[in-house]
Order: C-alpha cells, then sequence, then structure tokens
C-alpha cells in the first residue's frame, strides 16, 4: 500500500502561515498574552488554536511550493493582521489604564504606584486595580470566547493571501485609540466632577479662612469621599467596560454577533 505525502510539505506550510496569524494575536490579547503568563503557556495556547482553526481556513491558502518569495510575503501578511488584531484587543483593556490614571490624579494618588502585574511596569494604583478587575470579569462573563471568535472570523474579514486593505486596518486602529481615551475618560467621569467641585470648595474655604491648613485637610478628605464614589459606581463602571469590550469585538466578529 502506497501512501501519498505529496501534500505535507503545502500542509506544513499552511499550519505555520495560520499559526503566525494567531500567535501574533495570542502573544498580545488581553488575559492569554500578558507578561505574567509563561511563554510556552502562550505558545501551547496559540498552537492549541492553531490546530482547531487550521481545518477550518485550509481550503482558503493557495500555497506555491515552488517559490519562497510569495510564501514569505504571505507570512508577513499573517504576522501583520495578528498584531493588528492583539493589538485592538490591548487598547481597548488600556480603557481601564487610562480611567485609573484620571481617578488617582482626581483623587490626589497619582504619586502612588505599584508594579502592573499584567504589563510588569509601573502603574497608578487604582489603574492596576481596574485592569486586574476588568480581565477578571472578561473571564468570568466567558468574553475570551467572544476573542477566540473574531480571531476565528478575521479568516473571512482578511483573507488570506489577499492584499491587505490598509484603509480598513488604519481606520481599525484610529477607532481602537479613540474609543479607549474615550471610554476612560467616561469611566472616570464623576471623579472628573468630584475633584472639580471638591477643589472648587477648598479654594473658597481657603479664601474664607486663611489660616487654616487647607491641603493637610483636603487630601485625606479627598481621598475618603473618592473611595466611597468608587465603591457605589463601581460596579457601573465595569458593565459600561465589559459591554464596551464585547462591543468592540462583535464588530471584529460579525458572524458570532449575529
Amino acid at each position: 500500500m502506497r501512501i501519498d505525502i505529496s501534500l505535507l510539505p503545502a500542509l506544513a506550510a499552511t499550519f505555520m502561515l495560520v499559526f503566525a496569524r494567531i500567535g501574533a494575536m495570542v502573544m498580545l490579547l488581553p488575559g492569554f498574552g500578558e507578561a505574567s503568563v509563561p511563554v510556552r503557556v502562550r505558545l501551547g495556547i496559540a498552537l492549541l488554536l492553531t490546530l482547531i482553526l487550521l481545518p477550518l481556513h485550509r481550503s482558503a491558502y493557495h500555497i506555491d511550493m515552488t517559490s519562497m518569495a510569495p510564501l514569505l510575503v504571505m507570512l508577513v501578511h499573517e504576522i501583520i493582521i495578528g498584531v493588528v488584531l492583539g493589538a485592538t484587543a490591548r487598547m481597548t483593556l488600556a480603557a481601564l489604564s487610562v480611567a485609573g490614571s484620571v481617578i488617582a490624579q482626581q483623587l490626589g494618588l497619582g504619586f502612588v504606584t505599584a508594579v502592573d502585574p499584567t504589563q510588569g511596569q509601573q502603574g497608578a494604583l487604582i489603574g492596576n486595580f481596574l485592569t486586574v478587575l476588568g480581565l477578571t470579569l472578561l473571564f468570568a462573563t466567558n468574553m475570551h470566547y467572544l476573542m477566540i471568535a473574531a480571531l476565528n472570523d478575521s479568516f473571512t474579514i482578511f483573507a488570506p493571501g489577499a492584499l491587505m486593505p490598509s484603509g480598513d486596518v488604519a481606520s481599525l486602529a484610529t477607532r481602537a485609540f479613540t474609543m479607549a481615551f474615550k471610554i476612560g475618560i467616561q469611566l472616570a467621569a464623576p471623579f472628573i466632577v468630584f475633584g472639580l467641585v471638591f477643589n472648587l470648595g477648598l479654594g473658597i474655604l481657603a479664601r474664607l479662612m486663611p489660616q487654616m491648613q487647607v491641603y493637610f485637610v483636603g487630601v485625606p478628605l479627598s481621598i475618603l469621599i473618592g473611595f466611597v464614589i468608587l465603591a457605589i459606581i463601581l460596579v457601573t463602571m465595569m458593565g459600561l467596560f465589559v459591554d464596551y469590550f464585547g462591543g468592540v469585538f462583535l464588530e471584529l466578529a460579525p458572524q458570532g454577533g449575529g
């Protein structure tokens, strides 16, 4: 009995192309691509997703094994698509860092920093708390399945081998940056109003009572009231963030969202 192995080189090339897209995206995805996650775990997740998605999209790849140049071009193309999708998800999560930094500044805690466990670098303490809480909620509400669905549908939106629509990619990146900043400011809006009113009140109090040490009274009071407001609106804040995150990936995965 003969076994035809002529398809193996094309299959191996297809596997590498699919893995390039998935691996690049997984390395940047919230929850999967964090600095605290070991590289071998991230690599294992990318390989597992490649094995699952390869049979679904193998027919979309037309591999020409007679020349390496087209294959290398497709490899770079796949990596760029994966990076764009992963960076979009990462920028979506960055809305919590923006909100946390604004809140910390309004409460007088902007100088209080700690190592962000998701990125391994210094960040505002409240921003770190919101980021970790946001990641926990994403997995608790099964949003990671939506990210995988968006990855699956990316093979339809960004067809393998087709010329990458630079306008769509630029629009996606621009929208991700602007929306992350916009949502971050919206989440921190109550604290911006509080900071404005509170500091205005302190200024009036300082004019009325010059002998009073306003700073030593205002800072602890600002932190106390700020944490009370945070405790009251935290559920609403995180609910809005989860809805926003889901909306971004429903746009990337219209079939999964429909």
